[in-house]
């Protein structure tokens, strides 16, 4: 089974597409999914345009009425995953935004290097001129920011801050064991996509990555992204995190 966890806040615009999207490209594979919304707290109309796919598609929503945040949307959707598997040695969870900028055609390439012994699959974000001026910035700096507190598992990896990914559950369980009652992650935005890799990387015997273009000319909303503010909030998280001594 192929659990695709797809954290939302505010996404009605995109969020609809995205899934008929999903349904489309899932269709030439032999194996079961299920896709799994965590509708955060969203204050527009992504609740009605969920609900409308519920009758058409294998999809389970979550959430609360409250906004909990992206690190903590990911947390429960992991655990929602752990306890749905029958088979975590052969099942996957696959992480992607709402928004569209992760486009469901480049799932085969993730799932086949999944399904090729791979724990963790990593989706690297190329920079190109469709990237908002902000959140390009960000990209260009975040790795300036973080690289004197954390070490990635995988020194080739150049992005570990988008969020398309696979992951193998059991090595999602093993991380959940040992997280007990306390998230996986306590940063959020972007780093939080960094700490996760780095903590599921502990229990990975393999992880790899491909090279996607992120297609935020389809997004129809303007970027969320502050560049100065958010790259301050990613310093503070990279050092707290290296002074956790559970981060290491």
């Amino acid at each position: 089974m192929l659990y695709i966890c797809i954290p939302a806040y505010n996404e009605a615009p995109t969020v609809g597409l995205l899934l008929w999207r999903l349904r489309s490209v899932m269709q030439d594979f032999a194996r079961e999914y299920e896709i799994l919304v965590y509708n955060d707290g969203s204050t527009d109309a992504t609740a009605e345009t969920l609900k409308s796919y519920t009758e058409v598609l294998p999809l389970t929503v979550l959430g609360e009425s409250r906004h909990v945040g992206y690190a903590r949307a990911l947390d429960q959707l992991f655990r929602a995953v752990s306890k749905r598997t029958r088979y975590p040695r052969r099942d996957a969870a696959i992480t992607m935004q709402a928004d569209f900028t992760d486009r469901p055609e480049d799932l085969p390439e993730l799932i086949k290097r999944f399904e090729g012994g791979a724990d963790v699959v990593v989706g690297e974000r190329q920079l190109s001129s469709s990237w908002p001026g902000p959140a390009r910035l960000l990209r260009r700096v975040a790795p300036f920011i973080t690289r004197a507190f954390v070490q990635l598992p995988a020194p080739e990896l150049k992005d570990p801050f988008g969020t398309l990914r696979v992951y193998r559950i059991s090595v999602l369980r093993d991380l959940l064991k040992d997280a007990g009652d306390q998230p996986v992650v306590r940063s959020d935005g972007w780093f939080a996509n960094a700490e996760l890799l780095i903590r599921v990387s502990r229990y990975a015997r393999r992880t790899e990555s491909i090279s996607f273009t992120p297609r935020y000319e389809l997004r129809p909303r303007a970027t969320r992204i502050r560049p100065w503010r958010h790259a301050l909030a990613m310093y503070r998280s990279a050092r707290e995190l290296r002074a956790r001594p559970s981060a290491t």
